[in-house]
């Protein structure tokens, strides 16, 4: 099993990366994959095609929101997430041909993602086994990263545009995986739609960190996610698709 972490800030097109991801290790024959939306916007599913309330399941968020408010369970003795752990593999977990999916959802109550948090990392330390790749779609607020949902990642995708805030986003990012120890084997940075191509030796200069590609502007992802239709089915010729496919080979994904 290998574990890969997409991040960037909002509108990078991180999601869609990730979505077009899935449909080059699934064009590959790398397969099953595991897909954990770590956004609260939920918008993976969408990407590729899965709508987890009309498959009958529940966010992590809203099985905690069961177990403990509306059903009055008690978080004394054992740990909150060990009472949930078997109801999200049974309640909170897609299954499909070559992938599942999963979401953490939206907060559950007035304060941190502590529980659901720590929910999400017993479930990936019992499931990751049984996949090929675990791909992450990790939103642009790092508090996920600051209490280690996963302790060791192969390979980190970090989106960027051109603006000094998304430069800042990266260099917070690299800061807090090596200081909360996070094991990681590549940090890779991602032009996304947006970045110039004039802007790619600024990477290097200024962030010391490897730039392997940049996803350009398609009309036809525009159009796809607009009309809610599933990425997976976005033709072969893509532009953006070809740009994804040579970033996971640079990646050593072949």
């Amino acid at each position: 099993m290998k574990m890969i972490v997409t991040m960037g800030r909002g509108g990078t097109g991180k999601t869609s990366f990730v979505a077009l991801m899935t449909k080059y290790f699934i064009e590959v024959g790398k397969t099953p994959l595991l897909l954990v939306d770590v956004d609260p916007d939920q918008s993976l599913g969408d990407a590729v095609g899965v709508s987890l309330e009309d498959e009958g399941k529940k966010t992590i968020s809203e099985l905690l929101i069961e177990t403990f408010i509306e059903g009055g369970g008690t978080t004394v003795g054992v740990p909150p997430w060990e009472r949930i752990e078997w109801r999200i593999w049974e309640e909170g977990l897609y299954e499909g041909e070559h992938f599942d999916l999963m979401a953490i959802g939206p907060k559950w109550i007035e304060g941190c993602y502590c529980l659901p948090d720590a929910a999400l990392k017993r479930a990936l330390g019992s499931l990751t086994k049984n996949y090929e790749y675990v791909l992450v779609d990790s939103p642009a607020g790092l508090e996920h990263l600051n209490r280690k949902i996963t302790s060791e990642v192969n390979d980190i995708f970090d989106l960027i545009d051109p603006s000094v805030k998304s430069f800042g986003h990266v260099e917070r990012a690299y800061r807090i995986v090596t200081e909360v120890g996070i094991k990681f084997d590549n940090f890779y940075i991602v032009g996304g739609y947006r970045f110039p191509e004039t802007l790619e030796g600024e990477v290097g200069r200024r962030l010391k960190l490897r730039y392997i590609g940049k996803i350009p502007y398609d009309k036809d992802v525009e159009e796809y996610i607009l009309s809610g239709k599933s990425l997976l089915g976005i033709p072969p010729s893509s532009p953006a698709y070809q740009s994804v496919k040579n970033i996971m080979m640079r990646a050593g994904y072949l």
